[in-house]
């Protein structure tokens, strides 16, 4: 005689949904920002500083400013009556849209700046891809991005092949911000890697060149290294001999910023245990077998905020590239200042913020995908 079973379950309950006092924005409020008394004091703390600051700001920035128009006047009539003690009450933002495509391209003739757009527009369409971790045939894509499109870049940027030639002299703005980043990380990244095992070899000839040049390198500012590759260099080149000055940035930059990713990486290096390299050997690997399938991939994961980190300092470094002539995204915007046409007193202050907020735009998106691959790849210990 068959028994039928009731009192056994035969589905999952489904979850049941968060207690209301953690779901609900009061929830929130009394978990993150009054949870303890000395939460409480410095949320009190928090919320006055931002209602003594918060209104002028947005005064500022929005309401008071001067958003369209030819020239300074349009920032006088606003600053007209004004309570500031130089006159003026807002943001001439006009400033800004005036003088915006020259921010951007630089002197780059005007109908020749449809190549920049095609640059641009083929980096982010390779860049987008490598970005995404799913996204497949990513050999094909680093190929691309690295070797391919630095060519072609190249070509478009400074002509030949029936374009016009555009010497360098004529780059700037947000143009040489991003060149100058992207081939400092994209050079940065591997020569450090290279100079980080070099300085970990069992060759003393090898060893001593790795820990010499990090150390000299890193001893110097960014400053002292472009000072001397636009003013020593040609000096030791034979006669007749010149070399770009934007080329002479390139290299000053990427090699600096490499010597400071090597010190990373090794860091990274340090911190794999000793296990993994006797793993390596009992199976059999060779040295570079041994690192590239199984130490370096641990290393870098676990300094991808450190790597990130010198990614985000280069960034912001390019700006003292001024020092050889060149003029970056900030280098542009100060030369601007000497405009007739625009001279106020809060344009100064208009184009800064601007050129701050750029900056800032490009480096909070490279925090917050170093903190998206740090989750992606965090299988250290499951929650």
């Amino acid at each position: 005689m068959a028994y039928e079973v009731t009192y056994v379950r035969q589905e999952m309950l489904a979850p049941l949904p968060p207690p209301t006092s953690e779901a609900s924005v009061v929830g929130w409020i009394r978990k993150n920002l009054l949870a303890t008394p000395k939460d409480v004091v410095l949320t009190i703390i928090g919320l006055a500083v931002l209602a003594l600051t918060l209104p002028g700001a947005l005064n500022f920035l929005f309401f008071d400013a001067a958003w369209f128009g030819t020239d300074r006047s349009v920032c006088a009539t606003i600053a007209q009556g004004g309570t500031q003690p130089d006159g003026w009450k807002g943001a001439c933002w006009a400033f800004v849209e005036s003088r915006f495509s020259q921010f951007i391209f630089g002197r780059y003739p005007l109908d020749e700046r449809w190549r920049v757009i095609l640059v641009g527009v083929m980096f982010v369409a390779l860049l987008i891809p490598m970005l995404i971790p799913k996204a497949p045939r990513k050999g094909l894509n680093a190929l691309l991005l690295f070797i391919i499109f630095p060519i072609v870049a190249f070509f478009l940027l400074h002509g030949g092949f029936g374009l016009r030639v555009v010497e360098t002299p004529l780059w700037g703005g947000l143009m040489v911000t991003l060149i100058l980043s992207f081939v400092g990380i994209a050079v940065s990244l591997p020569l450090g890697i290279l100079l980080a095992l070099g300085r970990r070899s069992n060759m003393p000839v090898i060893k001593m060149i790795c820990v010499v040049f990090i150390e000299v390198v890193r001893g110097v500012p960014l400053i002292t290294v472009l000072f001397m590759a636009n003013v020593m260099l040609p000096l030791f080149m034979p006669t007749g001999w010149t070399i770009d000055n934007f080329l002479r940035a390139l290299v000053g930059v990427s090699l600096f910023a490499s010597a400071y990713m090597a010190e990373v990486v090794r860091g990274g290096l340090q911190a794999i245990p000793k296990g993994q390299y006797e793993g390596a050997d009992s199976l059999g690997l060779s040295y570079w077998q041994k690192t590239r399938l199984i130490i370096l991939p641990q290393a870098v994961k676990l300094v991808i905020p450190g790597i990130v980190n010198t990614f985000i300092g280069l960034f912001k470094d390019t700006s003292l590239v001024s020092i050889i002539g060149m003029f970056d995204l900030l280098g542009i915007v100060r030369l601007n200042f000497t405009d007739a046409t625009w001279a106020t007193p809060v344009t100064p202050l208009t184009g800064l913020i601007f050129a701050g907020f750029v900056f800032w735009i490009f480096c909070f998106g490279m925090s917050r995908y170093s903190a998206f691959m740090e989750r992606h790849l965090d299988t250290g210990h499951k929650r």
